[in-house]
């Protein structure tokens, strides 16, 4: 081998290093899922194990009860059963709220699962968490990420949803970034344009979509109706978040209703 081929081949061998690498770092390591012991758990384990299990991740079962009860052995010998011979599982069941239980977990987790109408309530965890949150609709029993639509308004929480989402994002076929608003302007434009170059560097092809419409919220929810989305992702309160509680908006919305898998950090 010449020595310019000789270098053509390390320098091959060293790109294929930091490739791997970069996609190592894109992809979630620890899964907690919230095992709610008033819903069918089967569900959301299944959901989990199947995102835990293409993800390579370890996938940490939870489930709280401020006072025993014996249905809670029997969701973590379903989970554990389930769990076997496919991904590296842990247990945990904790004698306290679930809200309080899950909030806690979550610092050994990169990203926390839960059922729509699960007793944690999801406003409280994505607020004190510190984790991204996917809440998934009722009865889902795999989580597919084919086609995903991203709120996009230049806010911190929005910028954070983003990059907590890029592991399901870079799998996806078909991401669409939606900015909604009454009048457009240059610098809205500009954001959205940039984000979407931001996504292309990380090797996610995203498509912009500019919405106008006077209310953004329903702009947004109509976008949402028409894509048949896999998965929804904004970011968490970006207003401010007196004004989110006090007059509902995106977040309020997607947090009460459950037909949809919603993606949510701030």
């Amino acid at each position: 081998m010449t020595e310019v081929n000789m270098c053509f081949a390390i320098g091959i061998m060293l790109f294929d290093t930091c490739l791997e690498r970069r996609n190592a770092h894109m992809a979630y390591r620890s899964i907690l899922v919230n095992l709610d012991i008033d819903q069918p758990a089967e569900p959301i384990m299944r959901a989990a194990i199947d995102l835990a299990s293409r993800s390579g991740a370890r996938l940490i079962g939870l489930c709280a009860t401020e006072t025993p009860k014996k249905h809670a052995e029997e969701i973590r010998a379903a989970f554990l059963h389930l769990a076997a011979n496919r991904i590296e599982a842990e247990w945990r069941g904790e004698a306290t709220t679930p809200t309080e239980a899950v909030v806690t977990a979550a610092r050994i987790a990169d990203l926390v699962l839960m059922a729509a109408g699960n007793r944690a309530d999801p406003a409280t965890v994505v607020l004190r968490a510190g984790r991204p949150l996917l809440v998934i609709r009722s009865g889902q029993h795999a989580l597919p990420a084919r086609k995903i639509v991203v709120g996009w308004k230049d806010t911190r929480e929005a910028r954070r949803a983003i990059a907590d989402a890029l592991p399901l994002l870079s799998v996806a076929y078909d991401v669409a970034v939606v900015s909604v608003s009454p009048e457009p302007t240059p610098a809205e434009i500009q954001s959205l344009t940039e984000i979407v170059t931001y996504l292309a560097q990380h090797n996610v092809k995203a498509r912009p979509q500019m919405i106008k419409s006077a209310d953004e919220t329903i702009g947004f929810l109509q976008v949402i109706d028409a894509s048949d989305a896999d998965i929804i992702v904004t970011g968490a309160y970006g207003h401010s978040r007196l004004r989110e509680w006090a007059f509902g908006g995106i977040t309020r919305l997607l947090l009460d209703e459950n037909t949809r898998n919603r993606f949510l950090s701030c």
